[in-house]
């Protein structure tokens, strides 16, 4: 590869892991990041909805020889626990497999990490408080200006956009659109989430199952609890802006506790606590933003959100962010200049980050609407079952989440296949007692 300044532009995770990665083959790289240094700041590293870590964004990890670090940053999550509307519980494994379950991180936490691995091979890399003002593709420099507003200037650089889903160097590649017929679509739910704390108890244990993503669905909105390490829990309630039961009638303060009892009662007695953040953390939007081309030439390259931003309802925003570059490591190896080895990299990721934007939002009817359905309970029970008694067989969710040798599109295509046949399966016959996993597993089988 021609020896070439590489400029990342923002620190979060996927640039701070590809900056790491980048330093340890030798590159030379700087990160500009507009924020504070998150490790000397009570500020939090931006979105802060709990990450679900799985085997893709630990393959990422490892490739920078840290997964073990971040697993003990981490808790693990083995099953969805379903909180009805009674106060009534019931478990969902993730998967009959030992080893695969899911492990809630705090974004800040693992970001720090990464930081702190940065500085340890350059302590120059990252730059705080700074801002990229422009880039000159022609000439291949780009102008910055840092936390002190003094503009700095480089030449013959490559600039990776890893600036998140609102991300200037993704607006700087549409001021090239006429050249590039840049395609752009930024799609917003009718839904936002606001975040919760519930502490832990007064002896510091967990107040609630600890190893579990805890999941309060009631059809059009619900709620979720992530566990941290100190025994506490991030909740997130995600209902529709306006309308019946939506965060138009959570912010009058008369309404709100009459629909927390109803709607989550086995919570009433934490309603105080999280009343009282309730009035003081915002409300984040959710949206999904598609894009191509991700480069100019061998000029610049976009990862990450900035080139696939994606909704939380599969925990695979970070994961498929890591999983980028996982894959652009492997084309660093098999190309021999940066134009191709951008090229091939949109080509082996555009299909698939497409793929999991697509499966995300099914996910968010799944986790909102049908886990408390019957025939969703008796699917996944079959599919525990399945995955027990045959090692080939892999449902859709562990077909993304644990699988990372395939890949999203093709763990698409094939989940919403057994999807299909199993929920036909369970609604023709009552009783899954009955049903011969032999016949069954050759049928699936079959859609391979």
């Amino acid at each position: 590869m021609e020896d070439k300044h590489l400029l990342i532009v923002g620190a979060g995770l996927v640039g701070s892991l590809l900056g790491l990665r980048l330093l340890q083959r030798g590159y030379k790289v700087s990160l500009l990041e507009l924020r504070p240094d998150l490790r000397s700041s009570s500020q939090s590293a931006g979105r802060s909805i709990n990450l679900a870590l799985s085997h893709r964004g630990l393959r990422g990890l490892e490739l920078v020889g840290l997964r073990d670090k971040a697993m003990e940053l981490s808790v693990k999550m083995r099953e969805r626990m379903i909180h009805s509307s009674a106060g009534q519980l019931m478990g969902l494994a993730y998967s009959a497999r030992e080893g695969e379950y899911i492990n809630s991180i705090s974004r800040k936490a693992l970001n720090c990490m990464l930081m702190d691995a940065i500085d340890q091979l350059d302590p120059k890399a990252l730059q705080f408080e700074s801002k990229l003002l422009d880039w000159n593709p022609q000439q291949q420099s780009v102008q910055w200006a840092d936390q002190n507003g003094i503009v700095h200037k480089l030449d013959n650089v490559i600039l990776l956009g890893t600036d998140g889903a609102n991300s200037q160097c993704r607006k700087l590649l549409m001021e090239q659109s006429q050249k590039l017929r840049f395609n752009y679509s930024q799609s917003y739910q009718n839904y936002g989430y606001k975040e919760l704390t519930l502490p832990p108890g007064p002896g510091g244990e967990f107040l609630i199952k600890k190893e579990a993503l805890h999941i309060w669905p009631r059809g059009h909105f619900m709620m979720i609890a992530l566990p941290n390490p100190d025994a506490s829990f991030t909740c997130t309630l995600f209902f529709p802006y306006r309308g019946e039961d939506s965060f138009e009638i959570l912010d009058q303060p008369d309404l709100r506790k009459e629909f927390f009892d109803r709607h989550f009662s086995d919570m009433a007695d934490y309603f105080e606590i999280f009343n009282e953040e309730y009035e003081k953390n915002p409300i984040g939007h959710l949206y999904t933003v598609k894009c191509s081309p991700w480069s100019y030439e061998d000029k610049m390259l976009l990862m990450g959100d900035a080139a696939h931003a994606i909704i939380p309802f599969y925990g695979q925003g970070m994961n498929c962010g890591f999983e980028d570059v996982v894959i652009f490591d492997e084309m660093l190896n098999q190309n021999k200049n940066w134009l191709s080895c951008f090229q091939s990299f949109e080509k082996a990721r555009k299909i698939n980050s497409d793929a999991i934007a697509d499966l995300a939002e099914d996910n968010f009817l799944e986790m909102r609407d049908r886990v408390a359905d019957l025939d969703f309970q008796k699917k996944r029970t079959l599919e525990i079952k399945l995955e027990k008694e045959f090692s080939d067989y892999f449902s859709k969710y562990s077909l993304v989440t644990f699988r990372p040798d395939v890949s999203y599109h093709d763990a698409m295509q094939l989940g919403r296949k057994q999807d299909e046949y199993l929920l036909q399966v369970v609604n023709n016959e009552k009783d899954i007692d009955s049903i011969n996993p032999l016949i069954l597993i050759e049928q699936l089988r079959a859609l391979r």
